[in-house]
């Protein structure tokens, strides 16, 4: 089964062979979507270290990356991803991106169609590697999908996340993880 980006196809792996989202470019119509999409993530606090937005207009200057894309089923914005560069100048060949899946969208596989799509982007753009600065270690369901992707940690920054209040301990450990491309 395929989605479709822009002009990437991507294999997505989902429990349902219906059930696979079209991945296209974020629009302007997407954006009361996304902003929804952000505010969720932000608000429930355990993925990324971020003000909750308060305004599509502070969404937009957060979200925006050199490629904006979103998984849609029909109409709805299931989830997004931005990806670019992960440093300019002389960092500029290692990319990175970031990922937001809605709650009731989660298990679709629509991390892993959003992540083999950024993978994908990444190659065909000439980066080198990829890099993602900040993946919380309690975020298992995506360690587990980028170990999946051929993604290794190449570091661990003990204590660097808050977790909100009612979890384990008040502090979880940042991975920063790694996927060389193959590409130089």
């Amino acid at each position: 089964m395929r989605t479709r980006g822009t002009s990437y196809e991507v294999a997505a792996m989902t429990t349902d062979p219906y059930d696979a989202p079209a991945i296209r470019e974020l629009t302007d119509a997407d954006w009361p979507q996304v902003h929804a999409l952000v505010v969720e993530v932000a608000t429930a606090g355990e993925t990324y270290a971020m003000d909750v937005p308060q305004s599509e207009a502070e969404t937009r200057e957060l979200w925006t990356g050199r490629h904006n894309v979103v998984a849609v089923d029909d109409s709805s914005v299931l989830g997004t991803a931005k990806m670019g560069p992960n440093r300019p100048a002389q960092g500029s060949h290692v990319g990175t991106a970031s990922f937001m899946v809605g709650a009731a969208a989660r298990g679709r596989g629509i991390g892993r169609a959003l992540g083999e799509y950024a993978v994908q982007w990444h190659r065909d753009n000439g980066f080198s590697a990829i890099q993602f600065n900040a993946v919380v270690s309690t975020n298992t369901a995506a360690i587990r999908l980028w170990e999946s992707l051929g993604f290794t940690t190449i570091g661990v920054v003990p204590d660097a996340f808050r977790l909100p209040d009612g979890h384990a301990g008040p502090y979880a450990d940042l991975h920063v993880m790694y996927l060389d491309l193959g590409v130089r």
